[in-house]
Order: structure tokens, then sequence, then C-alpha cells
């Protein structure tokens, strides 16, 4: 299997050809130095893996030609991260590391002690893409747009349990028992989401709300307080291996 893979929106079959643009060209022709012949890997999120000849190799674009199909579709565990903007390589980071983790969505989300708002989505999610690229994943996690912390909230599912890491229990210290929290009991099967503060720490207006929300479930992430972008890979770690598919 080819080492170079592009993520395509379009669909993957034997003998399908796939058109790629100037962005995706430049790449594969321009940096990577491929020529007509060369074998690729195509994924697009749905149809699993596939290997693809280059067919034809232009400045602003090329076709590809799928050969063979090199890995089934495998998507990740339902889990979104939502996570509060910090700044620009930081957020970077949160989004690449979830992609490699296993994260289906990524909320950006504003919180009342969020210092970075300004937040351009379809970076974010070029990056991720990239970061699909490179780890072997099949599947695209989808950004959203940023959204205010209380309208996710208001709409909440009912159905998709929370892990709400709160960093006062780093705060309060006490025992490794008590800094277990309530997702030490919660179970695992269905829809789940991952909330991580900003850099500021929650507001205990914030806190209060989660804290009485049916599907939370707080989570302590250690005795010391994190960094927004190591939170959240503590916070995913802690969850694949109870509840997602590293086990």
């Amino acid at each position: 299997m080819s080492g170079i893979r592009l993520f395509v929106s379009a669909p993957l079959a034997e003998g399908q050809p796939v058109e790629i643009g100037r962005d995706d060209a430049h790449y594969l022709f321009g940096v990577m130095r491929q020529a007509v012949g060369a074998t690729v890997t195509l994924f697009n999120g749905t149809g699993g893996a596939w290997e693809a000849e280059i067919t034809q190799a232009g400045k602003r674009g090329g076709v590809l030609t799928c050969r063979a199909q090199t890995a089934p579709q495998r998507d990740p565990p339902d889990l979104w991260l939502l996570f509060a903007p910090v700044k620009k390589a930081r957020t970077d980071f949160i989004v690449e590391k979830a992609v490699e983790m296993g994260v289906r969505r990524l909320v950006p989300v504003a919180t009342e002690f969020t210092n970075s708002e300004r937040l351009r989505q379809d970076r974010l999610q070029a990056h991720a893409k990239e970061a699909a690229e490179q780890c072997g994943a099949v599947f695209v996690p989808e950004v959203a747009e940023l959204q205010k912390l209380r309208a996710v909230l208001d709409g909440w599912d009912s159905q998709r349990r929370l892990m709400f890491c709160d960093e006062a229990m780093a705060q309060e210290g006490g025992s490794s028992s008590a800094r277990a929290g309530l997702f030490a009991e919660a179970q695992g099967s269905g829809p789940w989401a991952i909330l991580i503060g900003p850099e500021g720490g929650f507001s205990e207006g914030e806190r209060a709300r989660l804290q009485g929300m049916a599907e939370a479930h707080v989570a302590s992430l250690g005795p010391r307080i994190l960094r927004a972008d190591t939170a959240a890979v503590a916070a995913l770690t802690l969850w694949q291996m109870r509840f997602g598919d590293w086990q």
C-alpha cells in the first residue's frame, strides 16, 4: 500500500476515476514528486481505503483511478470533543490529536472565560483532513462552527452522555477516590461527548449547570491542573481506555 494518503469527496470503487483539484495536485505532483503510474491510497470517509493509480497529472489537477480496496471502512466511536479555543498552535494540536485518538465530531465552544474566540472553521477542517491522512484513519471528523457553550447545552441530546472534566477537582485536592468523580460509575454504551474547559477554567455558573445535568458525569484529570491541549489528550485517553475502541 502506498504511504501517500489523500482524502477525497468522490465515490470509490474498482475502476472509478477520481479527479483531484489544485491543492492536492500541488501536494502530490509538486511536493511529493509523484508521476503517472505511481500509486496513492485514497479514502472518502465512507468506503474504506483504496489503492489508486495516477492516470493524469498536471499543475491544476489530476486523475487517479481506483484499483483495489486495501482496508474496510472503520468509523471511530460516537464520541464528540467539545473544547474552548485557545492559542492557534494549541487549538491545532487539539484537533490533530482528537483525529488520531478517534473522535467523530469536534465542537469548539465559547465559554464565559474563553480567551480566544477567533476561529476559522475551514482551516481547522483542513487540519483534521491532514491529520487523518497522516495517521492512517479512514474517517475525517466534522469540525463544527464555534458556538456558545450555553447554546450547545440548551439543545443537548438527552441520549448523549457528557464527560465533564472539572479542573476544580484538582484544585480542591482530596483523595484519589474522591477525585475519581462520577465518571467511574458511568456505563459505556451509546453516544458520548467530552467537554474540556478554557485556560481560565469554567465559571461557577457553568460548573453548577453542568453538575445539574442528568447526562453529565464529572471526571478529574488528576491532582494537577492541565493545559487545555494536555487535558484533551488525557480525557480522550481515559474515555478510550474505558469505553472506546482501545479495549
